[in-house]
C-alpha cells in the first residue's frame, strides 16, 4: 500500500502502511538503511510516535510512525516542495516494491 497525501503547505506525505505495528516501522527503516544507504540523523522516539529524519538525494525527509496512523514519509521542511515531493514519492515507490 502506498498513497499520496498533500499537506496544507504543498508538501507530500506518502503513507506506506496505515494499519501496522512498530515492527514494520523498524523493518522499513532497516530496508532504507540497507538498500538505499540511508543514515538516520535525528531520531525522536515518543510513546505513540517515532520521527526519524534522513537525507535522500539532498532532500531532508522524515520517516514517521504513529500507533494510530501507521508509517509514512514526508518532507522534513517544506522549503523546496517540488524536489521534496519527488524524493518522498521516489522512496515510497521503492518501499512499495519491498516485501515485509
Amino acid at each position: 500500500m502506498c498513497y499520496e497525501l498533500k499537506t496544507n503547505f504543498g508538501g507530500t506525505e506518502a503513507v506506506i502502511d496505515d494499519n501496522c505495528g512498530i515492527s514494520k516501522f523498524y523493518a522499513i527503516a532497516d530496508t532504507l538503511s540497507e538498500h538505499l544507504q540511508i543514515r538516520f540523523m535525528n531520531q525522536v522516539d515518543d510513546t505513540e510516535t517515532l520521527d526519524w529524519d534522513f537525507r535522500y538525494k539532498d532532500q531532508f525527509l522524515t520517516l514517521h510512525y504513529n500507533i494510530f496512523n501507521g508509517v509514512s514519509i514526508f518532507p522534513h521542511k517544506v522549503e523546496t516542495p517540488k524536489e521534496n515531493n519527488l524524493a518522498v514519492m521516489e522512496v515510497a515507490r521503492f518501499l512499495q516494491k519491498q516485501v515485509y
